[in-house]
């Protein structure tokens, strides 16, 4: 019998050395599922923060605001990057970014290879996972258990996030020296720019810094700054992510010198939006960036101009919708010596003139005047108060358009004691604008010459509603947010009314080397030259314009339409477009002032207004009573034959002169007439006697 051979020498030594390895890999897998037990669950809460943004309507960044704890942290995702950036930063950090899962083997093997010969750490092999998991979760030391845990991390963010998430985690934690963290915020804060457009020295730059973000800061180290950089280039031309030639032009850019400033467009508006919502990360605006820039750089150039301390607010408001277009508070939100974090589109002001189309509106409302109407500007004296016109001279008899035109003090004081000074500001304040008055006065005429006080937007807003009908808009600043039921919209006047200012104030004549009959406007001069205003609109927009001191302190020469009305009429010509007028209500009455019914053709003052007092009883309307409804069969399917409204007044001094939505019904000696309707509908009936004295009622026919 043959004995057995022997075993093959070196087959059980195999066979060991397997079993070990087979320990081994069991043991280490056992001691990382208990590693991985240990780890407190995966929490993304801080790495998520970011700075809040305000944007424009079109998504345009108009200012970030710092976290909580002072850093620049933008947020910003892959789709809105340079591909050249993205390129380059796979190709210098993590060339198998796409297909590892969040661990690299080929990279790990040679990094633990270099580390067991050479006794310590020579490359960290570390992934766009690894690191991302490092900044999500920053530890100090540089030990085994701590790649360990990076490693465990890196692989758990890919499976949460997948390949994108994990790169816009990088692309917003990345550092970049001192308070600079994330693409956008460095992008902006060396380049001026956001990242979608870099160059190629650029992206390579920002591939590099965040290696060691405060050794290569460009601002410090410009030249550790420079030699990262072209290492970065030189690694990218290796791989093909672009051309020798490309990478030699690249060197020869130079790196910046220092950081600069945030973007701070419409630093006012911005402030306020986070001050309400400061929770939100990103606050989109109504406001047009390109616009808001161009007029907050008017602002400062003539400021400027104008000398030391001078501050000046525009605002622009889309009259279709009542949306802020442009909100200039200051000529320099950090500008000190103009006071430039005072926000002049919201201080009370005197508005000077500006508030006279108001008195007008109401008297052409009231059927107290019309365009034509002839006034007299002449010295005159009400009860002690002798207003003057503010070149200290007279026209004589004017109509008042021309008056308005021409801004007369004496007519329109005229007019406000025609029509009351306490129902002009009741008006004003049921538009929704907020009139200071001196305290402890009643409204009195000087409110006609700008003895009160208001904002700029409130006065903005109070334009706008001529430009649409007489209906003042609710402002709008938010393109996002919860969406709040506006409340109805107040009137200012009536619509026949509305356009009677808007065409008398498009003939306004302009300030020098500016076109005429562009656009209806206003300026404003307050008492003292503290304030110089002008506000215009069109059929499109409402732009209003403040210059003055923000201490109050009088400036010699400050005059609304010398000051005011050229910045106006730039702002419109860099809104541009053509100015389209308010279209004409098919109610108004265009005529000449022999066109007129007579009462209507000159305010009298041969007769005492007080005559009608005198006689008998005021004059007013006794049927129908405001606010009625009258059933004239208009709104039955098939209306009856029409029907005619009897109309009745008492007092007065004949004749009488009956307008029905300010067109002339007719003239009547007595105190009766009558007016066929043309169909249902709202109606305003206003009466006038010989003295000029009227009433009007509100009535809805049916």
């Amino acid at each position: 019998m043959r004995p057995c051979p022997p075993p093959a020498k070196g087959g059980g030594g195999l066979a060991v050395v397997a079993g070990l390895i087979l320990v081994v890999l069991l043991g280490s897998a056992l001691a990382l599922w208990r590693f991985v037990d240990t780890l407190p669950p995966l929490d993304l809460t801080q790495a998520e923060l970011r700075s809040t943004v305000v944007l424009d309507r079109e998504g345009r960044l108009l200012r970030p605001f710092a976290t909580a704890d002072g850093r620049w942290r933008l947020p910003v995702r892959g789709p809105q990057v340079d591909p050249r950036f993205l390129a380059m930063l796979t190709a210098y950090e993590d060339r198998r970014f796409a297909s590892h899962p969040g661990i690299d083997p080929a990279a790990s093997a040679r990094a633990a290879w270099q580390w067991l010969t050479a006794g310590r750490i020579v490359s960290g092999g570390s992934t766009l996972s690894m690191q991302v998991a490092r900044l999500v979760e920053p530890r100090a030391e540089r030990s085994l258990a701590a790649k360990l845990r990076q490693m465990v991390r890196a692989v758990q963010l890919e499976r949460r996030l997948g390949k994108d998430g994990v790169r816009d985690l990088y692309l917003a934690l990345a550092p970049y020296g001192g308070p600079v963290e994330g693409l956008r915020a460095a992008s902006l804060a060396y380049f001026g720019r956001e990242p979608a457009r870099l160059s190629f020295a650029e992206s390579a730059l920002l591939v590099a810094l965040p290696q060691a973000p405060e050794a290569r800061r460009p601002d410090r180290f410009p030249h550790a700054a420079r030699r990262a950089r072209d290492r970065v280039l030189d690694i990218a031309a290796g791989q093909g992510v672009i051309t020798p030639a490309e990478a030699q032009a690249a060197r020869a850019e130079p790196v910046p010198a220092q950081r600069k400033p945030f973007p701070m467009l419409a630093a006012h508006a911005a402030e306020a939006a986070h001050a309400a919502d400061p929770a939100a990360q990103v606050i989109r605006l109504t406001l047009d960036g390109r616009l808001q820039a161009s007029l907050e750089s008017l602002a400062t150039e003539r400021a400027a101009a104008f000398g030391p301390g001078i501050s000046a607010a525009i605002l622009a408001l889309d009259n279709r919708t009542g949306a802020v277009l442009a909100q200039v508070g200051s000529p320099g939100y950090l500008d000190a010596s103009r006071a430039g974090a005072i926000d002049m589109t919201g201080a009370i002001r005197s508005p000077g003139s500006a508030l006279k189309p108001f008195i007008y509106a109401l008297a052409f409302e009231t059927g107290l005047a019309h365009p034509e109407t002839q006034l007299d500007d002449r010295p005159v004296r009400f009860a002690g108060y002798a207003p003057e016109n503010f070149d200290l001279g007279y026209q004589g008899t004017v109509t008042a358009r021309r008056a308005l035109q021409l801004s007369l003090n004496v007519p329109a004081v005229d007019l406000l004691e025609a029509v009351g000074a306490a129902r002009f500001i009741a008006r004003l304040r049921a538009a929704g604008a907020r009139i200071e008055l001196p305290r402890d006065t009643a409204p009195g005429l000087p409110v006609a010459l700008g003895g009160l006080g208001i904002t700029l937007t409130d006065l903005a807003r109070l334009f706008s509603g001529l430009a649409r009908q007489g209906l003042v808009p609710n402002l709008t600043r938010r393109r996002d947010g919860p969406s709040a039921e506006a409340p109805p919209e107040a009137r200012i006047t009536e619509a026949v009314a509305a356009w009677y200012v808007a065409d008398t104030l498009r003939g306004a004549p302009p300030p020098e080397n500016a076109l005429p009959n562009r656009i209806a406007y206003k300026t404003g001069t307050s008492y003292g030259y503290r304030d110089a205003l002008a506000v215009g609109f069109d059929r499109r927009v409402t732009i209003a314009v403040w210059v003055g001191r923000p201490d109050g302190n009088a400036v010699p020469g400050l005059v609304g339409r010398v000051v005011a009305a050229p910045i106006l009429f730039d702002a419109f010509a860099r809104f541009g477009g053509e100015p389209d007028p308010v279209p004409m209500p098919r109610e108004a009455l265009v005529t000449t002032t022999a066109g007129l019914p007579p009462p209507l053709r000159h305010i009298r003052r041969d007769i005492p207004k007080t005559l009608s007092a005198a006689l008998g009883a005021a004059l007013r309307i006794a049927y129908p009573p405001d606010g009625a409804r009258i059933d004239l069969g208009l709104s039955e399917p098939e209306p009856v034959a029409a029907a005619s409204l009897a109309l009745k007044a008492l007092g007065g001094v004949p004749p009488l002169t009956w307008m029905v939505d300010g067109l002339p019904v007719g003239e009547s000696p007595r105190r009766q007439s009558a007016w066929q309707p043309e169909g249902a509908g709202f109606a305003r009936i206003s009466v006038m006697d010989a003295t000029g004295a009227s009433d009007s009622v509100v009535v809805r026919i049916e």
